[in-house]
């Protein structure tokens, strides 16, 4: 049996604490989901599951192979899509390992003839053996021609890397498989055959996904990484249980806290009632009493020294209210994404005449196309249809072979690129929303900080941010100006998936026109769309919204 098992896992980033006593138990046929906001750490445990990093407390024992797949899609110069692959399932190390295990042999007794056998074992069911007829095979399922195996990686297009890094996961052969946000850019067909891939797991599952549809047909538990409270929980249950239950335990937890306030107010109010009557009790029992009734002056200040007792037996019993007292449940941090509204655009947003662009082998259209005021598009396809290319196109950001492309008057455009390019240099976050807004310093930091992104951020290079963490001042940027024309490509990328329902909340409100590229299931369940295009290799259609 593979399991690993986590005890009292802490961890920190860059001197801030993320974790804080997080246990994790993985065995045969165990689908866990993580989840929890941008920055709580869900990569970092992935990474110190899989022991690429060590936690700075807490214990992991691993029986079996364990394999790591990380969000970021990483591009090695002069790597060949073999090569990648090879890395990605792990066979590359477990070959190396092989050689030098081989050249070992020569003199190296009993011992090295273990460490040789130990090392081919382990290279043989990772499925070293046979990979580059599997890796041709999967890459033709996946519609990668097999010929770019041989092809460096720096050549393959956003949507041919979204599905070699899908093959990476298919050809993977580890006992415990730990994937980071795997549903990115993938279209239908490839979540399809993920959604396959996982269910028909033995071994182990743990995944990071803010696709909710995905973790809803997948997924058999959820451990919920809550950094504001500094605890974990683990819910049994898949997507829809854990949901159901989460909210029911933040009512009760709620309940629970008000009925608690209550008391102790009432206890307050109680004590400063009895405190004053007790006061003016003695003041009247001293001023109003005549001298020679000794009886009635010693009832009153009796009376008196009887409130004072009252007083004392509930601040006693406000003590121990106080003492055991039960924290108010912190509020979530919440996106609250508005998006300002520029003036009204022309009728007509966008149009484009017999347009044709070519890139490389791919060629987008001719298309004639036609975006009024307010229409609310999604654009959806698979892989490589050219979506983006077409978003580019009605930017004028590409080249026309042929053909025309044409902004209406007083478009204002507000874009959320697929790569988050914007933040992706060596510019300080702060700098390039200062310059992109046309703000202060100042105000681009208190815009930055009500996404969640403060000091430690922002004057870092946009570069060093994590993938979340770009998306989020890309958000910042968009809620900066007014704008009448949204262009959002992928913007639940990376994306927690409390930022994902606000978001859905502020593009259902958001009263303009909408151009949406999205694979995700229920982002387009729950906003609003008045129009559909479907691009199949370059060719678009209109279909039914």
């Amino acid at each position: 049996m593979s399991t690993v098992v986590a005890r009292s896992i802490t961890a920190s980033y860059a001197a801030t604490p993320v974790l804080h006593g997080v246990d994790v138990t993985l065995g045969p046929g165990t689908r866990l989901g993580l989840i929890g906001p941008n920055g709580a750490g869900k990569s970092t445990l992935l990474r110190i599951l899989a022991g690429e990093q060590k936690p700075d407390s807490g214990t992991v024992a691993t029986t079996g192979s364990v394999g790591y797949q990380p969000q970021e899609r990483d591009r090695r110069p002069g790597e060949r899509l073999l090569d990648y692959l090879c890395r990605r399932t792990r066979v590359a190390a477990a070959q190396e390992e092989m050689e030098a295990a081989a050249h070992a042999l020569d003199g190296g007794g009993d011992a090295a003839g273990e460490a040789y056998a130990t090392a081919l074992d382990s290279w043989m069911a990772l499925g070293g053996a046979d990979i580059e007829l599997r890796a041709a095979a999967v890459c033709a399922e996946l519609g990668l021609d097999p010929r770019l195996l041989a092809a460096p990686t720096s050549g393959l297009s956003g949507g041919q890397l979204a599905r070699a890094a899908l093959a990476a996961i298919l050809l993977s052969r580890f006992d415990v498989l730990l994937l980071d946000e795997p549903t990115n850019d993938l279209d239908l067909d490839g979540l399809a055959r993920l959604e396959a891939f996982v269910l028909g797991l033995r071994g182990g599952l743990v995944v990071v996904s803010h696709d909710r549809e995905f973790l809803a047909r997948t997924i058999t538990s959820v451990l919920e990484i809550d950094p504001h409270n500094r605890v974990s929980r683990t819910f049994a249950g898949g997507w829809d249980a854990y949901q159901h239950e989460r909210a029911v335990a933040r009512q009760q937890a709620r309940d629970k806290y008000e009925e608690y306030a209550d008391k102790r107010d009432s206890l307050r109010g109680q004590m400063q009632s009895t405190r004053e009557m007790s006061m003016r009790g003695a003041v009247r029992a001293k001023r109003r009493s005549p001298d020679g009734d000794k009886i009635g002056r010693g009832a009153r200040m009796e009376g008196a020294t009887s409130a004072a007792g009252k007083v004392r037996s509930l601040e006693t019993r406000l003590t121990r209210l106080e003492n055991d007292g039960i924290e108010e449940p912190r509020k979530e941090w919440e996106l609250r994404l508005e998006l300002p509204l520029a003036p009204r655009s022309g009728t007509v947003v966008a149009s484009l005449r017999a347009a044709v662009v070519r890139r490389g082998d791919f060629t987008l259209g001719p298309v004639d196309l036609d975006i009024g005021w307010a229409d609310r598009v999604a654009l959806v396809g698979a892989n490589g249809s050219g979506k983006t290319t077409l978003l580019q196109a009605i930017l004028g950001r590409v080249p026309l072979e042929s053909g025309t492309t044409k902004l209406g008057s007083g478009v204002m455009v507000g874009e959320l690129d697929q790569a988050r390019a914007r933040f992706d240099g060596a510019a300080g976050v702060v700098d390039v929303l200062r310059e992109a807004a046309q703000t202060s310093v100042e105000e681009a930091r208190t815009l930055l900080a009500k996404f969640g992104l403060k000091a430690a951020h922002v004057d870092r290079p946009g570069g060093s941010l994590s993938p979340g963490e770009r998306t989020r001042a890309a958000l910042a940027l968009l809620q900066a100006h007014g704008t009448n024309c949204l262009v959002l490509d992928e913007p639940t990328n990376h994306l927690d998936l409390l930022a994902i329902e606000q978001l859905e909340e502020a593009l259902q409100d958001y009263a303009a026109t909408v151009l949406l590229v999205t694979h995700d299931r229920r982002l387009l369940d729950a906003v609003t769309m008045t129009r559909r295009m479907v691009l199949d290799a370059g060719q678009v259609r209109e279909v039914p919204a």
